[in-house]
């Protein structure tokens, strides 16, 4: 599918390829029967899905870091991956600012429900 997309080293590439297996291995756990005993089980599932996001979105935040120094170090020499880099990291910690308001909306409107 990713065959006509640039040479085989193509960063954009690499990122669709990388986006198309997130994908596909969301769709099969999607697809999959639910856990039995779901109270504990989905809360830690969720749990450490969230604790991976976290450790993910880290790990992108700290590569930029590197990639600046190395920009700055003059070890780097193809700029469009820098910024490809750089805007993949901003785009991560946008979403995931979203992901938290949303929450913190959720949690507002459930605490303002009368019992």
């Amino acid at each position: 599918m990713t065959s006509r997309i640039g040479d085989s080293t193509s960063a954009a590439r690499t990122a669709i390829e990388a986006a198309l297996k997130r994908h596909a291995a969301a769709v099969e756990r999607a697809g999959s029967p639910p856990v039995e005993g779901a109270g504990s089980a989905q809360k830690s599932g969720f749990a450490s899905s969230l604790a991976d996001g976290l450790k993910q979105l880290d790990a992108g935040a700290r590569e930029s870091d590197r990639l600046i120094e190395d920009v700055v170090a003059g070890r780097v020499t193809d700029f469009h991956e820098v910024a490809l880099r750089l805007k993949e990291s901003e785009l991560s910690f946008r979403f995931s600012m979203e992901l938290r308001n949303k929450f913190v909306d959720a949690y507002r409107e459930v605490m303002r429900m009368s019992v």
